[in-house]
């Protein structure tokens, strides 16, 4: 990934980690699917040039079987100057900003890394919340 800084690098792994969780998740919870919402513009634009991040998915979600999402997370193209990803749940005013802090390794709210326990924490209680609001 020429042009890019270590941690720029290590923010695109990490996001590319995450959207892992996020299709593990629909594939073990039923009525549950991951969605791509959308591809980084570079990718699209690309030309004949190579891609070099490690996933063309700029935004998804975890939608219901009719494509509605409860959760929607994307992260920053790669001119962005600050990096973060943003998980939104769908039709909420409230997110949540994750960077990647480079002493955990880690995307991470602050010094809080965001692991793959409380994702699933997090889609658990949005499924449920929209199970009971239906």
């Amino acid at each position: 990934m020429e042009g890019m800084t270590d941690t720029d690098k290590a923010f695109y792994h990490a996001w590319s980690e995450l959207l892992s969780w996020l299709r593990e998740y629909a594939e073990a919870h039923e009525g549950v699917i991951f969605e791509k919402e959308a591809d980084f513009p570079d990718y699209i634009y690309r030309m004949e040039r190579p891609y070099d991040l490690p996933t063309t998915v700029m935004s998804a979600s975890l939608s219901l079987p009719d494509g509605k999402p409860v959760l929607l997370v994307s992260a920053s193209p790669r001119h962005a100057l600050f990096k973060e990803v943003i998980l939104h749940p769908f039709e909420s005013h409230v997110y949540r900003k994750l960077t990647y802090n480079p002493e955990l390794s880690a995307l991470a709210e602050g010094k809080r890394p965001f692991s793959k326990e409380r994702l699933v924490e997090l889609a658990d209680r949005l499924m449920a919340e929209h199970r009971t609001a239906v």
